[in-house]
């Protein structure tokens, strides 16, 4: 069975010193408080954490759905035991409740279906949040647009959910008429494993459904007065399609916060970084913070249309606000940042006090 659920020569070559143990190999379907259920070689089961393995893991890495597990067979045919985590290849991750430590919500994922509904609510400055982390996580985004049986103009729809995008694909779809479900079928290729990732109210149930061909989650009813609807999902489970690949709904992945992004970051706005990089040396100031600065080519480019401003303003957000999550995790760099600002203070009221002095 495990080869149905992305077992491979890979797989198998990072699992060989817990088979040298004597333990089996499964992947996790569903966890659910302290237990899991698992997809082994010979079918499903039910397993928990070894108390060794509860006790010495470091944060983030309890398994997850998505992840590969080294089961020992409980004899009596209980819950058997997990000992150890196969290394993942990709994993999405959020900041824990009140600021501290990291959670994994996903693991081993190959596409990240990117999703967005062409209602009022289309908003690309989400989509550029959603590509960072899925860069970052190690997995591939494809954009996929619900409900294009709904918009007037889909053609600029797409155009303007292109221009955020970069080069990952864009697909509409429609649960409702079909359209556009068999590319994205073509996406999702036996074995591979695909997580859902958009706000509450898109379609993600109803596209796991549509591509399934059967009723498979709940589907929850969108509210009039600003086309959202309630997240339905309650729980992780991944899910194979009758097409063989597999896909990951989950309630953890509505919204990302960006965790140590930088490079997930950098790939989703590689244009305007290299737009950056290439004016900056034009700038008046060489410690030119591209704002208001006499002289900024940065600014001069984003005044005469040749970088997008919006972009630009949503890549500058997310840096701030991935800087600020470094700062949360990091005493070193808190310090380093009270100690720069305090710089300024000073620097800022020495300027004041000699300009109200004026020349001697």
């Amino acid at each position: 069975m495990l080869k149905f659920y992305g077992w491979g020569r890979g797989l198998q070559r990072d699992f060989a010193p817990f088979a040298a143990r004597g333990f089996a190999a499964g992947r996790v379907l569903v966890q659910h408080r302290g237990l899991y259920r698992l997809m082994l070689d010979d079918g499903e089961a039910e397993a928990r954490l070894a108390g060794r393995f509860r006790h010495d893991a470091e944060d983030g890495e309890h398994p997850v759905v998505g992840d590969w597990v080294a089961v020992q067979h409980e004899p009596t045919g209980g819950p058997g035991l997990i000992h150890g985590l196969v290394p993942r290849r990709s994993a999405f991750v959020r900041r824990q409740a009140g600021g501290h430590g990291i959670q994994v919500v996903a693991a081993n994922v190959d596409l990240a279906l990117l999703t967005l509904s062409l209602n009022s609510d289309l908003n690309p400055r989400r989509l550029e949040r959603y590509l960072a982390a899925t860069y970052e996580s190690g997995a591939q985004p494809v954009v996929v647009l619900t409900k294009a049986d709904a918009v007037a103009d889909l053609s600029a729809a797409v155009a303007l959910i292109q221009a955020a995008a970069g080069d990952a694909p864009v697909i509409p779809v429609s649960a409702l008429t079909g359209a556009g479900l068999k590319p994205l079928q073509d996406q999702l290729e036996p074995g591979r494993t695909a997580v859902l990732l958009g706000s509450s109210g898109v379609g993600k149930s109803t596209l796991v459904n549509a591509l399934a061909g059967a009723p498979l989650l709940a589907v929850g009813e969108i509210r009039a007065h600003d086309e959202r609807g309630r997240h339905t999902t309650t729980r992780r489970e991944l899910i194979r399609l009758p097409s063989g690949a597999l896909i990951l709904d989950t309630p953890g992945m509505r919204e990302l916060g960006l965790v140590d992004a930088e490079d997930g970051l950098a790939a989703a706005f590689a244009g305007i970084e290299l737009g950056v990089e290439g004016l900056a040396a034009d700038c008046r100031f060489r410690d030119c913070r591209h704002e208001r600065e006499p002289g900024c080519a940065v600014q001069a480019a984003l005044d005469d249309g040749r970088l997008a401003a919006d972009r630009f303003a949503s890549w500058r957000k997310l840096q701030r606000e991935l800087h600020h999550e470094q700062l949360k995790s990091d005493p070193l760099a808190q310090e380093a940042e009270r100690r720069v600002w305090i710089a300024r203070m000073k620097s800022a009221r020495t300027h004041i006090r000699n300009k109200r002095q004026g020349p001697e």
